[in-house]
């Protein structure tokens, strides 16, 4: 059992991309299920299926993106923010941008997980997840 499940999520990610792999298994959760929904809808994965019939809790069976000439990875850098011994939360005043706008920050908020974008839209802050960009 991993003391930071979000932590092990991106790692999986991480290393699959880097083995050029197409096809990543995840445990399934209801944060890593909304935040890979959200790498999903902004184009950062081509697919994603949630099975709940493998393991206790499910599996998400993600599909990475790559260019289709290039064979260059969608996901060029995915890091985590927010750790279980230091939390890094923002207002929203002060939400961070990710590349100057080319990256996304996903935030779980008040409203659920969301990205700074739809967090600036909506004028609310809350605990930054992770970078990707």
């Amino acid at each position: 059992m991993t003391t930071d499940p979000i932590a092990d999520y991106l790692t999986r990610i991480r290393n699959a991309i880097k083995s050029r792999h197409r096809v990543v298994d995840i445990p399934a959760s209801g944060l890593k299920q909304e935040i890979t929904k959200i790498l999903f809808e902004k184009g950062y994965v081509l697919n994603y299926k949630f099975d709940a019939e493998a393991g206790p809790q499910g599996t998400i069976k993600i599909a990475l993106k790559y260019h289709p000439v290039s064979k260059i990875p969608a996901i060029k850098k995915i890091e985590r923010i927010s750790k279980p011994g230091l939390r890094k939360y923002t207002g929203s005043s002060n939400l961070p941008r990710v590349m100057n706008g080319l990256g996304i920050a996903v935030l779980s908020t008040s409203k659920g997980v969301m990205t700074d974008k739809e967090a600036r839209a909506a004028n609310v802050g809350g605990e930054v997840l992770c970078y990707v960009s």
